[in-house]
């Protein structure tokens, strides 16, 4: 199983934390963001909430740089690399997709699957996270 993701998307688009926060709670997901979440400054574990439980996640920031020519096609100009990783527990990887659901849908993020060259769709995405919390 993955546990890794990354969110590619234009510098402009990057959300503050009340538009990631708002976009997750648009979407159903009762995920809280930690106040630490900070565009191109957050650099490793940010800490979230979801039913009261710790379901963070690494994140860092980065330029965008494809590692494949599928990859490479789908940028479109996209210059920010939102890299996610994730431990074993399921709610960590729920809070990670979950959040690159929301930024697919809202800000135009594209999502790559780095261990398997994939891109995911926001069905994709939606249909992973909504497993993750029901089984949670």
């Amino acid at each position: 199983m993955a546990r890794a993701q990354t969110a590619y998307l234009n510098r402009a688009e990057v959300p503050a934390r009340k538009a990631l926060q708002s976009a997750l709670n648009e979407l159903g997901f009762k995920l809280t963001l930690d106040d630490a979440y900070a565009p191109f400054e957050t650099k490793g574990y940010l800490p979230c909430t979801y039913d009261g439980e710790d379901a963070g996640f690494d994140l860092r920031f980065g330029a965008a740089e494809a590692a494949s020519d599928k990859l490479s096609a789908a940028l479109d100009g996209r210059d920010v690399a939102m890299k996610f990783r994730w431990g074993g527990d399921p709610r960590e990887q729920f809070a990670a997709v979950a959040v690159c659901a929301a930024l697919a849908d809202k800000f135009g993020a594209i999502i790559h699957e780095p261990e398997q060259d994939k891109l995911l769709t926001l069905d994709e995405l939606h249909a992973t996270a909504r497993k993750l919390a029901a089984s949670l």
